[in-house]
């Protein structure tokens, strides 16, 4: 496991929000812990990847997060490691690797603020939603660090639309809850993350932080009002 780019992704995301406190590299099992919290979570979470997971539950008041990576996935980062270059042999690994980091810490982030319903809907799809947001930022910068003067080209967001948004196959779930979810947030980030581009560095910053702070339904309406500003 490469432990350190688990440490950088997840500093860059705790300066960008806030910390959670704690290394959620502690909070990595193995294949084993996998199937026993996939078989607790019900016939639904059968239906989810089997590459890359996150579980959530409360105890005592208590947040306890369990993140599983396979054997493969670290495998594809540690032979095409991302901090070298970004290819289509890491990128769909980089994005499940990623998207789990910011599923753990936003739920912790979110649980400290006084959010208990983790079982919801609605929180499920504010962590998706906010995890497909921050991916996109992240992929971004991954890019702009092997391109002079760091200058990010429409070619190379279109790639990542591509491996982010586009790949996705929702219709692939069989549970309609899953299908409805993963689809409704895959085109809510695609399209808020076209207006993060037309954003400078500072104003993105700050726009990012105060959509993190939003509940799912005014993620939802921030977009929708941004697809179709108000006539003057």
């Amino acid at each position: 496991m490469n432990k350190t780019l688990f440490s950088e992704v997840q500093r860059l995301f705790e300066r960008t929000y806030a910390s959670v406190g704690i290394n959620l590299e502690e909070c990595l099992i193995d294949r084993s812990r996998c199937s026993q919290l996939t078989s607790l979570a019900g016939a639904s979470a059968r239906e989810l990847s089997d590459l890359a997971r996150t579980f959530l539950r409360t105890a005592d008041d208590r947040l306890y997060v369990g993140i599983y990576y396979s054997n493969w996935l670290i495998e594809q980062l540690e032979s095409h490691d991302p901090r070298s270059g970004l290819s289509n042999s890491n990128i769909r690994s980089l994005i499940m690797f990623v998207e789990e980091i910011n599923h753990a810490l936003h739920a912790a982030l979110q649980f400290k603020a006084g959010l208990r319903r983790i079982d919801s809907e609605e929180f499920a799809r504010n962590l998706e939603l906010q995890g497909m947001v921050d991916t996109y930022l992240v992929l971004l910068l991954f890019v702009a660090f092997f391109r002079k003067a760091q200058r990010v080209s429409r070619t190379d967001r279109r790639w990542l639309r591509l491996h982010l948004f586009e790949s996705r196959a929702p219709d692939a779930f069989r549970d309609e809850n899953l299908r409805a979810r993963y689809l409704e947030t895959a085109e809510l980030a695609s399209c808020y993350t076209h207006y993060l581009d037309t954003l400078n560095g500072a104003r993105r910053l700050e726009e990012i932080r105060n959509f993190h702070s939003l509940t799912y339904d005014a993620k939802k309406r921030h977009i929708l009002a941004l697809m179709n500003p108000p006539r003057r």
